[in-house]
């Protein structure tokens, strides 16, 4: 088990949420892709409003996809 492996099912545990239910490749792939397409300290904040829209009922799968899809068209001279 990798260090972010145990540290998501710590918190995990911690906060009474299902064992194994957090993707951390697909976490840190979104994150990735958008501190390269947007901006870095965009990376935790999108991190953050994936698991808001994840909580509200959205597929974690799709979701990611689709602000990966957004990060990928961003134009950086919006910022």
């Amino acid at each position: 088990m990798s260090a972010l492996d145990e540290w998501a099912e710590v918190v995990c545990l911690e906060f009474d949420l299902p064992a194994g239910s957090v993707d951390v490749r697909a976490i840190l792939d979104l994150a990735r892709d958008v501190a390269h397409g947007v901006d870095r300290p965009a990376a935790p904040l999108t991190a953050y409003l994936l698991g808001l829209a994840v909580a509200q009922g959205h597929p974690l799968a799709p979701s990611a996809a689709r602000i990966a899809e957004l990060a990928a068209g961003w134009d950086s001279r919006r910022a």
